[in-house]
């Protein structure tokens, strides 16, 4: 029961991409491990800026 649980938690967290800074410091270490990652702030920073720039039109 308590499995089903984490994995329902797991799953809830990647629908809201609750988890998205830990998936980038996964993907971080092995494809950019010469560099250091961002700050989590940044990282929010940097996904807002990317969620938000762009085309801001309904057509």
């Amino acid at each position: 029961m308590k499995k089903r649980l984490q994995t329902l938690w797991q799953f809830l967290r990647t629908l809201a991409t609750d988890n998205a800074y830990e998936q980038y410091l996964q993907h971080h270490r092995g494809a950019h491990a010469d560099q250091p990652p961002m700050s989590r702030r940044a990282f929010y920073l940097h996904q807002q800026q990317r969620k938000w720039s762009g085309v801001q039109r309904c057509c």
